[in-house]
């Protein structure tokens, strides 16, 4: 499917929903404008509350390549853009030393081909169309990054001097996600359109719970996703996501559980709580937190 084929939010969230990603109103109502006015969606939230999957989802419902930009402190242009392929250039250089070439200009002709050129995330998202391009966590790179994704985002288009400049053919659809661990200013933020991710209802992530792990007990689901709901609303270095919770249920689906306890949970708040001072503060409390207490 195209983008220029889903008709509504509504069929975007059943587009979705065949993949297993449930979505709110909002959220589709945002990812479908994305979609229809080409601009790029700039998603922030917490980790874990479905940011990255959405991305991953959308691609496979639309049938298109998912190209990801991991961003991190001291990311720069050419580690995002493109670099030259340097042992290949040397190689070709010696072959033609060997073969006889001496002509300067040919020579460096040849070794700025596009075939040296190696394509990284974001050129890989302008010559591939239709594509997902999903910059994860841009909150983690710096200024200078954000400041050139900006340009690139703008119009995109990518100048290499060697080679002249590349248009995409067809924009990828561009989502954008952020932790928050910092602003991203608002130059950036103007590009896209923006929406918040909350945590979900406990009605919603049941139902998520179900969706993704059908082989989860109905009763363990509605345990799980309240013991989520009420750690969120604990004072915890790392409140759980929804990845944090489908991967306690998928933990204790394998151990054969059917029924939540506090024995149990204890042995496995590793598949939901990463951090020991949190496990330690719910450990203290795990038959409230599972009977509401």
């Amino acid at each position: 499917m195209t983008t220029d084929r889903v008709g509504s939010p509504a069929e975007l969230a059943g587009l979705l929903d065949r993949h297993a990603y449930l979505c709110d109103d909002g959220l589709a109502t945002a990812c479908f404008l994305a979609l229809r006015m080409g601009r790029p969606l700039f998603l922030e939230g917490e980790a874990g509350v479905g940011k990255t999957e959405l991305a991953k989802t959308l691609a496979r419902g639309l049938g298109a390549p998912l190209i990801r930009l991991q961003c991190y402190e001291g990311l720069d242009a050419s580690q995002a853009l493109y670099d030259w392929d340097f042992p290949r250039q040397l190689l070709h250089l010696r072959a033609a030393e060997a073969a006889g070439v001496h002509d300067v200009s040919r020579l460096e002709g040849e070794l700025y081909d596009r075939r040296f050129l190696l394509a990284r995330p974001l050129l890989r998202a302008l010559e591939t169309s239709p594509s997902v391009l999903l910059v994860d966590e841009l909150d983690r790179a710096d200024d200078e990054f954000e400041a050139f994704l900006l340009e690139v985002l703008s119009d995109f288009t990518i100048t290499v001097p060697e080679l002249g400049t590349i248009r995409a053919e067809r924009p990828p659809v561009v989502v954008v996600t952020s932790n928050r661990t910092r602003e991203v200013h608002d130059a950036l933020k103007r590009r896209c359109l923006y929406h918040w991710l909350e945590h979900p209802t406990f009605d919603r992530e049941v139902a998520i719970i179900r969706r993704r792990l059908p082989g989860a007990a109905e009763r363990l689901a509605g345990q799980v996703a309240r013991a989520a709901q009420r750690m969120r609303e604990t004072d915890l270095l790392k409140p759980p996501g929804v990845a944090e919770t489908l991967d306690w249920t998928e933990a204790l689906v394998a151990l054969g559980v059917r029924e939540l306890d506090p024995g149990t949970a204890a042995v496995t708040l590793g598949a939901v709580l990463k951090y020991r001072e949190d496990q330690q503060r719910v450990l203290g409390g795990l038959e409230a937190l599972l009977n509401g207490g």
